[in-house]
C-alpha cells in the first residue's frame, strides 16, 4: 500500500477503536465466575433477549469506554460444546506475576496447557490457559 493510501486510511480510522470480542459460551454463569472470580474482571452489563433466547454478558477490566471487553454470547438451551475451529488463536491479558497467577488458577481446577516461562524466541513470559469452554487465554507478563 502506498504512502498516501496509508495516511487516508489513518485518517479515515480516527476515532474508531476495538470495542469487544464475542465469544459463544455453552454454561453463563460457569463462565461468569470464571472471568470475574478467577481473572478479576467485571460485568460491566448483562441483557436477556427472550425473543431471541440468547443473553449476553459483557465482561472486562473496567468501563467500556476506554478498555476492550469480551462480550460473552449465552444460547439458551445449548447442550453441546461450540466446536472452535481452526481460525480463532487466542485472548491475551497482561498479569503482574505470571507465576503466582498461575498458581492461584491450577488451584481452582483451570487447565494450563502451556505453564509459564519465556516465548520460545525470546522475550515475554507467557502461559496460556483455557476457560471453561476451551478458548485459550494467553497470559503475558507485564510488571509495573
Amino acid at each position: 500500500m502506498s504512502e498516501a493510501k496509508t495516511a487516508k486510511t489513518a485518517k479515515d480510522a480516527r476515532g474508531f477503536r476495538l470495542l469487544h470480542t464475542m465469544i459463544r459460551i455453552k454454561d453463563l454463569e460457569r463462565s461468569l465466575d470464571f472471568y470475574t472470580r478467577l481473572l478479576g474482571m467485571q460485568v460491566l452489563y448483562r441483557r436477556d433477549y427472550p425473543s431471541g433466547e440468547f443473553t449476553l454478558a459483557f465482561v472486562g477490566y473496567g468501563d467500556d469506554t476506554h478498555n476492550t471487553v469480551i462480550e460473552l454470547t449465552y444460547n439458551w438451551g445449548r447442550q453441546e460444546p461450540y466446536e472452535l475451529g481452526t481460525g480463532f488463536g487466542h485472548l491475551a491479558i497482561g498479569v503482574p506475576d505470571i507465576h503466582a497467577t498461575c498458581e492461584r488458577l491450577a488451584a481452582e481446577g483451570v487447565s494450563i496447557p502451556r505453564p509459564p516461562g519465556p516465548m520460545k524466541h525470546g522475550g515475554s513470559v507467557i502461559a496460556f490457559i483455557e476457560d471453561p469452554d476451551g478458548y485459550k487465554i494467553e497470559l503475558i507478563e507485564r510488571k509495573s
